[in-house]
């Protein structure tokens, strides 16, 4: 199950709730290894494309004299800028650009408005030329019909002379209404231009002030950063500190507990091989071989591939009855019924209820419902703890790495009457 999860770098959150903060912590620590390892296959193989070009495009940096990569770096080199001469010369630019944009609306709406005047003058004139000529041609006809030949010719010179002066003057006028439109779109530029500079002007005092406020606001939200991350800081601290404080306490407390442990064991044989003699054939445990301690028994896979965990419980059922029940799973060796231990398919809170009122150092085992194996519950004094027991092709252990492997579920159980549920220390 161990390499399962490191194959795919991925466990359960119903199944990491299982396990208990041991095997928890060697879980993490296999899985930081296995991504370290993975981490170097990918160098190495990075190296080999490196010495092996295939065609890929790559970045190339420039490099320096000394045959590091190029680094400029601003304001180093003595033709830099300064930042402060940088930022003044972008304001003045963006005010020039905006005050230039103002007056330039400015000027397109005078000059709109003048072209509008200057056009209905223009009509204006156009329509009292037209009335004028109107107006003698109509006395041009009145002439010839009550006047002689002498004096329409006298009329009509006079007419034409009128004609004519009434033209000059005309002529007179649209050459002053040029001249006033020539004049007026000088004066309007030269608005323009006052305008933009002076807009320029108050555009850029605006933008320095908003600089300002922005710098001055950046340096009280700064302040208020740096305080709440030294306060944070000091928390952090605190909090390392107590939960060193913590583990060292439990470290105390475990070694205190198993000198204890190993001293009444001691203390038991010697009474128990003082007041009864040794049957001939009894002979102290052995400590376990070596080649039955694995972590995680990497290319050993079970006969029939199945998934990580059961996906509800009429599979843990069927996986129970074909392959645990035939392996006596739960029996007590020495009389074939179940053992008093084994409580077959119940969950977490049953388990616990069950416990709830036993004294401290009562257990029970349970076939897990999230798991291919069995979850060990035990009663302490601080209070209730699961522990996964993986059942697999090699036999039965503890979840976690360097565990004793036990070919039967009993085995395991009577092993640890005499020897402390312990996890090998992470280095």
């Amino acid at each position: 199950m161990l390499q399962q999860i490191l194959d795919q770098m991925y466990i359960d959150p119903e199944l990491m709730a299982e396990l208990s903060e041991d095997q928890k912590q060697i879980l993490f620590y296999k899985m930081r290894q296995e991504q370290i390892r993975r981490w170097k296959i990918h160098e190495e193989q990075m190296e080999v494309e490196d010495k092996n070009p295939t065609g890929k495009k790559k970045v190339q940096f420039m490099k320096a004299r000394d045959g590091s990569d190029w680094v400029w770096v601003m304001g180093e080199h003595p033709n830099d800028k300064s930042i402060e001469q940088i930022l003044q010369e972008e304001a003045l630019l963006t005010a020039a650009k905006l005050a230039e944009a103002e007056a330039k609306v400015l000027r397109e709406k005078e000059e709109a408005e003048l072209q509008k005047r200057l056009e209905e003058e223009r009509q204006r004139l156009q329509k009292e030329k037209e009335e004028r000529e109107n107006e003698m041609k109509r006395q041009q006809e009145e002439a010839a019909l009550y006047q002689s030949i002498k004096e329409a010719r006298l009329a009509l010179e006079r007419m034409e002379l009128e004609k004519k002066r009434q033209e000059e003057e005309e002529k007179k006028r649209l050459a002053e209404i040029e001249e006033k439109e020539k004049e007026a779109k000088r004066r309007s530029r030269e608005f323009s231009d006052l305008m933009r500079e002076k807009r320029s002007s108050e555009i850029y005092t605006s933008l320095l002030k908003k600089r300002e406020s922005m710098e001055k606001l950046a340096e009280e939200n700064q302040s208020e950063v740096e305080t709440n991350w030294q306060e944070q800081e000091k928390k952090a601290k605190e909090a390392e500190l107590q939960m060193r404080e913590k583990a060292r306490q439990a470290r105390t407390e475990y070694r205190e507990s198993l000198r204890r442990s190993m001293n009444i064991l001691q203390a038991t044989q010697f009474l128990q091989n003082s007041t009864k003699p040794a049957p001939p054939n009894n002979k102290p445990p052995l400590p376990p071989k070596k080649h039955l301690i694995v972590t995680s028994a990497p290319g050993i896979t079970n006969k029939k591939p199945r998934p990580l965990r059961p996906k509800n419980r009429e599979q843990v059922v069927s996986w129970f009855q074909k392959d645990e029940k035939q392996k006596g799973s739960g029996l007590d060796p020495k009389t074939g019924k179940v053992a008093e231990w084994f409580h077959g398919i119940i969950n977490r809170s049953e388990a616990e209820a069950i416990l709830q009122d036993k004294k401290s150092g009562s257990f029970l085992i349970r076939v897990s419902e999230r798991v291919w194996g069995y979850t060990l519950s035990l009663k302490e004094t601080s209070g209730l703890k699961h522990f996964l027991i993986d059942a697999s092709d090699l036999g039965y252990q503890f979840f976690g790495a360097d565990q004793t492997i036990h070919d039967s579920l009993a085995s395991l159980v009577l092993f640890h009457k005499d020897n402390p549920i312990t996890f090998v220390s992470l280095p």
